[in-house]
């Protein structure tokens, strides 16, 4: 007999995580050296907009202040269900939570090596929202074309391979 599976047990799809934003500009923009994962501290409705996955992180950024890390730029729009109560600041400064070790680091290579930190994507990872953030450097206009051919040539050598086959 097939024993029905038990809810208390989950998929292996539950713990990967899902895409509620990303930032494709930035990989475009800089060269991505490290990456690390960051919470964020969210107020309730700007949790159910995510859930509606209405954010956007293109023109976002991250500063350092008084030895924490702050996500400015990011514009969450507010639902108008969610926020009846409340008066909703759909771009406000939003605290990153990061250990102190990492916060040291990438504070050290900003100041230092003339890094910048980028945000790069936002996702749930068991059921809280995370940011991924870049430690990038800047990249020059040859080298954006670069890119572009290459991203040209990879495309045009795909569409070689299907016609031929």
């Amino acid at each position: 007999m097939n024993q029905p599976k038990s809810k208390d047990k989950k998929d292996k799809t539950d713990d990967e995580p899902r895409q509620i934003a990303q930032n494709r500009r930035a990989r475009f923009d800089y060269f991505i050296e490290d990456t690390y994962e960051a919470g964020i501290a969210l107020e309730g409705w700007e949790v159910k907009s995510l859930r509606d996955g209405r954010a956007n992180i293109s023109e976002a950024y991250v500063i350092f202040k008084n030895n924490e890390t702050f996500l400015l730029g990011a514009h969450f729009i507010p639902m108008r269900e969610a926020s009846t109560h409340v008066n909703p600041d759909a771009i406000r400064t939003r605290k990153l939570l990061l250990q102190r070790r990492q916060i040291d680091v990438l504070r050290g290579k900003v100041e230092r090596a003339g890094y910048t930190v980028v945000p790069l994507d936002m996702h749930w990872t068991r059921g809280r929202a995370k940011l991924t953030i870049g430690l990038a450097k800047g990249k020059k206009l040859h080298d954006k074309r670069s890119t572009e051919k290459d991203r040209d040539w990879q495309r045009e050598k795909g569409r070689t391979m299907r016609h031929d086959s």
